[in-house]
């Protein structure tokens, strides 16, 4: 199989070839601990006075906003990006430290909102190296240079996205320097490890098989963060499991591969056109 194959492009003049896997949802739990353990975006979502926006208290809606967030930043049209950063500059605007708060940190800040997106790119590069295909240098230049949309699309100015990927190495790298999860936000994050936010049938079906694949996900800075035993035989069989979806997801057509990101994109022009609130 060639690149070509293994890799659809994805460049920035081209939204449409932006990869959006819906396989990626099995890492989305382990991209939210990547997210959260800059010690400032881990306390603004455990402290977050929205609770309409909280996983824990509204998981799907929570959900849709989120996987919405990502169809939109990655392949949504200018008028889309406007209206969803507004509506989630209405949430944000709430999601600041308090005097008691062990951290100081803001939902306008840039900076945060840099690391967020910055996660969110490496979760779209793994899923994508996962259930498509290991990916080449073109590839990867051309997913990187679609991907500053995933920050811009709220505070982030272009010019603080790193100018190319060996840029975005060095940051990357820094910010792993900064990264601390204490009892209290990882007592936040092994509850959604754990999906202590579902049901219990839910829970009792999926959550053994969502707990290994999301440690599985995670690099390795962030599991000794998180205090979750990972074993040599543990990765072999994450690394069989993963092959046996990558084979599943590369016989699949697009819409399939899309759901629900296509699902979700639809809906924000629904929720537009007739006036229904975006988040």
């Amino acid at each position: 199989m060639t690149h070509a194959e293994q890799a659809p492009r994805a460049t920035a003049a081209d939204p449409e070839e932006r990869p959006l896997l819906g396989a990626a949802l099995v890492a989305g739990t382990a991209n939210v601990i990547m997210q959260l353990a800059h010690p400032a975006v881990g306390y603004g979502v455990v402290e977050s006075p929205v609770k309409s926006g909280s996983i824990m208290h509204s998981p799907a809606k929570r959900t849709r906003t989120t996987l919405t967030y990502l169809a939109v930043a990655m392949r949504g049209t200018d008028e889309q990006r406007r209206a969803y950063r507004k509506a989630v500059n209405r949430s944000h605007a709430q999601v600041r430290s308090g005097p008691s708060s062990p951290v100081a940190y803001n939902a306008f800040d840039p900076r945060l909102q840099l690391w967020v997106a910055a996660c969110l790119y490496k979760g779209v590069e793994d899923a994508h190296a996962a259930f498509v295909g290991d990916l080449d240098d073109q590839t990867r230049d051309e997913l990187y240079a679609g991907a500053a949309t995933l920050g811009t699309t709220l505070q982030v100015p272009e010019e603080m996205w790193p100018r190319d990927r060996e840029a975005f190495e060095e940051y990357w790298q820094q910010g792993l320097e900064q990264i601390h999860i204490d009892d209290t936000v990882r007592e936040f994050l092994l509850a959604l490890v754990g999906m202590r936010f579902a049901h219990t049938p839910v829970r009792v079906l999926f959550g053994r098989f969502h707990r290994f694949m999301t440690i599985g996900f995670l690099p390795p800075r962030f599991r000794q963060e998180m205090r979750l035993p990972w074993a040599p035989r543990q990765q072999r069989r994450f690394e069989r499991v993963v092959a046996v979806m990558r084979a599943i997801v590369q016989r699949q057509p697009r819409v399939v591969k899309e759901f629900p990101f296509n699902l979700y994109l639809r809906d924000v022009d629904r929720r537009i056109r007739k006036g229904i609130p975006l988040v």
